[in-house]
């Protein structure tokens, strides 16, 4: 073995094994050591294989075998912790050749995640660590929690105004702010890191930025608290960064809730917000190799705890695919064996969600040709290789696949997804829909006007061309009353203008002033008509207000009565492009009104609007008033956020007592048989198609 390694006493293990470290002062890497290997590394100075595996026989209770020593050997050897015989250049030339790759290589790891060392703070830590023992004090945790408290109690004492801050700040501007105050955040977070490490005694070498996938991250390079043998001293380091933004947040929170408007206070919010999201959202979290991993991991007392998990879920998904009886990569109490299966199903799926995320960001803010490549970088990396890894491991293992049932048997359900995926099956197709009168007339109040007589009672059949109300408006008989007298007037000194000079060379004068006059007066009478709105079809009268009375002043687009016709009733809704395709007049259907006391009704597809619909009539179709289309209000009109179809349905059966009535509910058409892959391969190709173009 290389003789400046440094073994150093270690904590006791989880199943109670003392443990020792291997300390690589060269590479400054640290090796946990359980107490076999240790045995068999304490006797290597015998030089024998026999004779080491006797001494470990005959001092302890183990009972070594060649392999235990091989392995031992083999663990010496890849970690580069043996020394090097003569002529032993070249294989060490090619090993370091194959470890750092081709270029290509290098450069997508280089891509993936690099390190920029910017400081050696270890003498500087050194000077300073013991003038910061009153940050490390219980005086400074209870002063703390109790501005913890406070502070949160502030903000919620005014939480809109805290929110409304919030909303204020999500500008260019603001986003520039969070961006400098969550870089001296970190800044305190990794000297949080580090001033704990000193002070219990380990060297802190190196300080940086880190590039995740182009992403920087701060650094501290702690790995010397593997020297320490008590557990609760490496959570106190592994713990002090989320600690010191913990802090960072409570004092700021106090603090934007005491100071007065202004700088100081706006700079509290920045640091309170951002401290509280950046450390509760990502370095507590475990799923990534951040604070919380680190604090999970020494809790547990499991170094490599991603690792580990991962091997032991991917044995469970082996052994309940395949049932192989292959030995399980550690033995754990039945518990913590499935709670840290399901850890590394979270984990990934948690990577999953994360690196797509990363990949959308990618594409997004760079060129469209680089971006391109490195979102198949990030995709091929991050999401495919671990599939392809796990596929290859399955057919490095089909030799033993072919002969289990188990094995025949996931083969076979995962033939059946794909044909369920691939075969057509009956699709029902759903929507909010309207059950309506096919013709109906709403009267709605104009402005400024006053009920003067209700000539139609409620239920009435009226004909064509019946006054269904009178109305009138004391501002419009006003300007009637002016127009008509001007009118006349000017056609007075129109038609006396024969007789008159001076009349008649004011002629061309007073026929514009005429002209002008007659336009204001049609103006008026088709505003007049509005106050006596006649039946556009025969029909009954139906929802006219009971407390209406003549003489009541009115709001201006106020419903007061509504006529509908005798011709049936008809349902109305709205599917998008991908559903409309599936659905074609003749289909059936069926209406179920909302709240499940209405009519439930059979239907046939009538008629499928080809071009998409401008506006939405339907107003009770809105997602703003309880149905499913998106719509967004300008000047009193719904407009579609998106692409929607009107289609339009008949019933199939007698109505009988619903004719004339209106509800809401939703319409379940039996559209044609599709594939459910078909729909997401579509999808996809469309997508690939829009983006492919540049």
């Amino acid at each position: 073995m290389r003789e400046e390694l440094n073994l150093l006493p270690g904590p006791v293990l989880a199943d109670g094994q003392p443990s020792h470290t291997l300390h690589d002062p060269v590479r400054n890497l640290f090796f946990q050591l359980d107490w076999a290997t240790f045995q068999v590394l304490s006797r290597w100075h015998l030089g024998d294989a026999g004779a080491i595996l006797a001494a470990v026989r005959r001092d302890t209770p183990l009972a070594l075998e060649v392999q235990d020593l091989e392995g031992v050997l083999r663990f010496l050897h890849e970690n580069q912790l043996l020394h090097v015989p003569p002529g032993q250049s070249a294989e060490l030339a090619a090993r370091l050749k194959a470890r750092r790759g081709s270029l290509g290589q290098r450069l997508l790891h280089g891509y993936l995640f690099f390190r920029i060392p910017l400081a050696h703070p270890d003498r500087w830590l050194t000077r300073w660590a013991p003038r910061m023992g009153f940050f490390f004090s219980a005086r400074f945790l209870w002063l703390t929690l109790a501005a913890l408290v406070l502070g949160v109690a502030q903000a919620a004492r005014e939480g809109e105004r805290f929110a409304a801050t919030l909303v204020d700040t999500l500008t260019w501007s603001g986003l520039a702010s969070y961006g400098l105050a969550l870089t001296l955040v970190k800044v305190l977070h990794e000297l949080g890191h580090a001033f704990t490490a000193k002070r219990l005694g380990c060297r802190v070498p190196t300080m940086g930025v880190a590039f995740l996938v182009m992403w920087p991250v701060a650094y501290t390079d702690t790995n010397e608290v593997w020297k320490l043998t008590r557990r609760r001293e490496r959570l106190q380091v592994a713990a002090a960064g989320v600690l010191t933004e913990l802090a960072i947040a409570a004092w700021a929170t106090l603090a934007w809730g005491l100071l007065p408007e202004g700088t100081a206070k706006g700079l509290a919010f920045l640091l309170a917000t951002t401290t509280w999201v950046s450390t509760l959202a990502i370095n507590a979290s475990p799923f990534m190799r951040f604070d919380g991993y680190f604090l999970l991991a020494d809790w547990l007392e499991m170094p490599n705890l991603h690792a580990r998990a991962f091997a032991l879920a991917r044995w469970d998904l082996r052994e309940r695919l395949f049932g192989l009886g292959e030995p399980v990569p550690e033995h754990f109490k039945r518990r913590r064996h499935a709670g840290l299966v399901l850890f590394a199903w979270a984990t990934w799926i948690y990577r999953l969600v994360v690196f797509l995320g990363i990949a959308a960001l990618v594409y997004t803010f760079f060129i469209k040709a680089v971006g391109i490549l490195l979102f198949i970088v990030e995709i091929g990396w991050f999401v495919l290789m671990p599939f392809l890894n796990e596929f290859k491991a399955w057919r490095e293992r089909w030799p033993r696949l072919k002969t289990r049932r188990r094995a025949w048997g996931s083969l076979g359900a995962a033939a059946g997804l794909l044909l369920l995926m691939a075969v057509p099956l009956p699709t029902r197709i759903g929507a909010s829909a309207l059950l309506r009168p096919v013709e109906q007339f709403v009267v709605y109040a104009p402005e400024h006007a006053q009920l003067r007589a209700l000539p139609v009672a409620q239920g009435q059949r009226v004909a064509a061309g019946t006054a269904l109300l009178e109305l009138a408006s004391p501002d419009l008989d006003g300007h009637r009353r002016g127009v008509q007298a001007r009118l006349e007037r000017l056609r007075w000194q129109a038609s006396a203008g024969v007789f008159d000079a001076e009349q008649r060379a004011q002629w061309q004068l007073l026929q514009e002033q005429l002209a002008t006059a007659e336009a204001e007066w049609a103006a008026i009478e088709a505003e007049a008509a509005r106050f006596t709105p006649l039946a556009p079809f025969d029909g009954v009268l139906r929802d006219l207000d009971p407390e209406l009375r003549p003489g009541d002043w009115l709001r201006a687009r106020e419903p007061l009565a509504r006529l509908v016709s005798g011709q049936g009733q008809m349902v109305v809704a709205y599917l998008d492009g991908e559903e409309v395709a599936r659905i074609a007049p003749g289909h059936g259907a069926r209406f179920y009104a909302d709240g499940l006391e209405g009519p439930f009704l059979p239907l046939e597809v009538v008629e499928v609007e080809k071009d998409a619909a401008r506006t939405l009539p339907e107003a009770e179709l809105s997602a703003p008033h309880g149905g499913t289309v998106l719509v967004r209000e300008k000047q009193g009109q719904l407009y579609p956020e998106h692409g929607v179809y009107r289609v339009t349905l008949k019933p199939t059966g007698d109505v009988g007592a619903l004719a004339g009535q209106a509800w809401r509910g939703k319409v379940v058409i039996a559209g044609d048989w599709q594939a459910p892959g078909w729909r997401y391969l579509r999808s996809a190709v469309a997508v690939f198609w829009r983006e492919a173009g540049f």
